[in-house]
């Protein structure tokens, strides 16, 4: 009796064993679809109040960052239609992070981030320093920059552009003094 229930006990792990195996080696030949990669298209860069000595200039000399400035990121096709607009926000420092969500490009070549998206000057949050100025083309749209900026992860990746940097002006300047 002993012997049938040892012989039982072997034949049920073996059968365990057998079936442990089979279906290892089903999920091991069974095909897996391979994990898309996610890409986002990032654009950073810095928004300053230009000192009045320097007004009328590209200069940021003496410039002091800019908290919770607007920009706005504007992209079209090869056809110049807008495929693509959103305003951001900048941080305490004058910084802003302009993630691309749902930016999507029809021909890698001619809709690329670099040949179709601007950033322009929105809005400052200073009231004495508002007025828009075309420093590195804020008013009509500063070309995005390719400075080699890359994440990666497991299934992300992130190319970051820069623009600008991008100045406003102050509205209060005394005029200029010949000596």
């Amino acid at each position: 009796m002993a012997s049938n229930q040892l012989t039982i006990a072997v034949c049920s792990l073996l059968l365990v064993s057998v079936a442990f195996v089979s279906a290892t080696a089903h999920y091991e030949t069974t095909p897996t679809e391979p994990v898309e990669k996610k890409l986002d298209v990032v654009v950073e860069g810095m928004v300053y109040c230009q000192s009045c000595k320097y007004s009328g200039s590209w200069s940021l000399t003496g410039a002091e960052p800019i908290p919770s400035a607007q920009v706005s990121v504007t992209c079209k096709n090869v056809n110049k239609e807008v495929t693509y607009y959103k305003a951001f926000e900048t941080d305490a420092h004058g910084y802003f992070y302009a993630l691309l969500d749902e930016f999507k490009m029809s021909d890698n070549i001619l809709d690329h981030p670099l040949h179709g998206c601007r950033v322009k000057l929105v809005s400052s949050s200073l009231a004495n320093c508002s007025l828009p100025s075309n420093v590195n083309y804020g008013l009509y749209g500063a070309p995005l920059r390719f400075e080699n900026k890359i994440l990666r992860g497991s299934y992300y990746r992130a190319v970051i552009y820069a623009a600008g940097p991008l100045a406003f002006r102050q509205s209060g300047c005394p005029p200029e003094t010949a000596v």
